[in-house]
């Protein structure tokens, strides 16, 4: 199968020197992308130039990107090239800049566009807009794929995040979905259309689920086809 693994954060700049992001580090997708190829499937890796991972990978082809918008446009071409299955492990930014204010010791506030927003120039106001959701797009550029998503939250418990799982599932049009982080507790939950919940351990038990998940799933639509 030729699969699709997105790694690492993107980012989105405030100006031409300083720029918002994330703590991911690229390893689950990197390692995700190089258990594929030694499971003998074609894999193209896109990865964030901010990934600080630098462990050794065995992927065909590897693509870096950097905001939101280009991560999108570099899934969007691939669209193209007869992907089986999307693996969204990326942390894309949820919020980009959008108008950015400077604040006058008077307390006028002036809107300003800079290639290096100056600190004399007074405090600084910036406003942080939501990113477009890449996710959603996926089945509209991928009708014939599978695509796994990711959902990694901090607050809440486990049920809380399983639920959010589904209703991503749901919302995208996506087979299934990833669940990690604390609010998730040890290991992950790979969460399937339908509420089915997999309990995993560790990431090669990820690994190997993802995999015969795949595999599973694209059995059952040449069945469907014959």
């Amino acid at each position: 199968m030729h699969c699709v693994v997105t790694a690492g954060p993107t980012y989105e700049p405030l100006d031409e020197v300083r720029r918002l992001t994330n703590f991911s580090t690229g390893r689950l997708g990197s390692e995700l992308a190089s258990f594929l190829v030694a499971r003998g499937h074609k894999t193209t890796l896109l990865l964030g130039e901010l990934a600080t991972f630098r462990g050794e990978t065995q992927v065909h082809h590897i693509q870096t990107f950097s905001t939101t918008a280009d991560l999108q446009e570099r899934l969007r071409a691939l669209s193209s090239q007869g992907v089986d299955a999307i693996f969204q492990a990326a942390a894309v930014s949820d919020y980009t800049f959008g108008k950015i204010w400077v604040r006058s010791p008077k307390g006028d506030l002036t809107e300003i566009k800079s290639g290096k927003i100056a600190t004399e120039q007074g405090t600084l106001m910036a406003e942080l807009a939501p990113t477009e959701k890449v996710l959603s797009k996926l089945r509209l550029w991928f009708p014939k794929a599978k695509i796994i998503g990711w959902k990694y939250e901090v607050d809440g418990d486990r049920a809380r995040i399983v639920k959010l799982a589904e209703k991503q599932i749901a919302d995208s049009q996506t087979d299934a979905c990833v669940a990690n982080g604390q609010a998730y507790g040890k290991g992950f939950g790979l969460v399937q259309r339908g509420g089915e919940c997999m309990d995993l351990k560790d990431m090669p038990a990820l690994f190997e689920a993802l995999a015969s998940f795949i595999k599973t799933q694209s059995a059952a639509t040449a069945a469907a086809r014959a």
